[in-house]
């Protein structure tokens, strides 16, 4: 014993025993295997990709970039109004009709959009989206198919039927839509070159253009100059007009992003993906959740209460003994408790 251990009853960090350790060599083996798994799950279990990709795991050199060769595909480019009303007209036209006549799922989507009747999700008596109210305001037969085509130089027949559509009622409007939805679904292969006649007034002119616009590509950036800002980064208005159609979501069941085949973990082009949505994404694959109209807002509310309680985990008392009677920290100091057996 020290002099100062004997002066103050503390023994010195020099007096206990000591031992080897490399922390380098323990990194550097769990670094290896969890880049090994990781690269062999996403191999298995990966979506396809769109563009490009590139893995860069560092391995401390024992891992090299052939392994992006593992998880690249083509690129296809990006999702468009043009690229879509070019390999599947019948679907935007159809689509295209039901935003002109207010019975696309935005239109009827209500806050933050518009104020539909009835619309909103609700948490028991209390609507999220109408307490937030309507600050994306959404006119789809305006901002979506009128302006787009009032803007654009248009030949004297469109600027014809522009100006019938904006003289009739409401009315008259959607019988005119209505007729010719119904008279698009019987068509031959949703074909709107094929609609057999009828009163559709100027519809059938309105979409012939609105789909000449979309194959140019015009209408991506129609859509995208609605607003005062001089700079255009807001895709609000063309996603949802993408996603009122068939077309987007059929894309994404093909290539297993669906929400049934947990897209939102399998994000193409960033392996793993997002795993730790797992737990959201869990909820939509169950009853009640599953077939709820309010599934988004229930869920939300869940996770809030979730969160909340994982917060005070420390602070709820029975849960927070858990470790303690479990013992489980024995477990993790196992060689401290050990050493203080006393010998047989």
């Amino acid at each position: 014993m020290t002099r100062e251990t004997r002066r103050t009853g503390t023994p010195e960090s020099s007096e206990f025993p000591t031992r080897f350790y490399d922390l380098v060599k323990e990194v550097t083996i769990a670094l290896v295997l969890v880049a090994l798994l990781t690269a062999g799950l996403a191999a298995l279990f990966s979506s396809p990709d769109d563009g490009p990709v590139t893995i860069a795991l560092v391995l401390v050199a024992l891992l090299t970039a052939g392994l992006a060769a593992l998880f690249s595909s083509p690129d296809d480019g990006p999702v468009t109004l043009g690229s879509w009303s070019r390999a599947d007209s019948a679907d935007f036209t159809a689509t295209a009709a039901s935003e002109l006549g207010g019975t696309s799922g935005t239109a009827q989507y209500g806050p933050p959009y518009n104020h539909t009747p009835g619309a909103g999700q609700k948490i028991g008596p209390v609507s999220l989206q109408r307490l937030a109210g309507v600050h994306i305001p959404i006119d789809t037969a305006q901002d979506f198919v009128i302006q787009p085509l009032s803007r654009a130089p248009e030949p004297p027949p469109v600027t014809k039927a522009l100006a019938v559509w904006n003289a009739a009622s409401p009315d008259r409007r959607q019988a005119w839509t209505s007729a010719y939805s119904d008279a698009l679904g019987k068509a031959p292969n949703g074909n709107p070159a094929r609609v057999a006649p009828g009163p559709y007034g100027p519809v059938p002119v309105l979409m012939a253009r609105l789909l000449e616009l979309a194959r140019s590509g015009a209408l991506d950036g129609e859509l995208l100059t609605e607003g005062s800002q001089f700079y255009q980064t807001d895709y609000t208005r063309p996603l949802l007009f993408l996603g009122d159609g068939n077309y987007f979501a059929d894309l994404a069941q093909s290539r297993h992003l669906s929400g049934d085949q947990w897209g939102m973990m399998n994000e193409t082009g960033n392996y793993p993906g997002q795993p730790w949505l797992w737990l959201y994404t869990f909820w939509y694959q169950i009853e009640p959740f599953k077939s709820s109209d309010n599934a988004d807002a229930l869920i939300w509310g869940l996770m809030a209460l979730l969160s909340l309680g994982l917060i005070l985990v420390p602070f709820i008392p029975g849960i927070r003994s858990i470790p303690r009677w479990t013992r489980v920290y024995r477990l993790i100091w196992r060689d401290y408790y050990r050493a203080q057996r006393p010998p047989r």
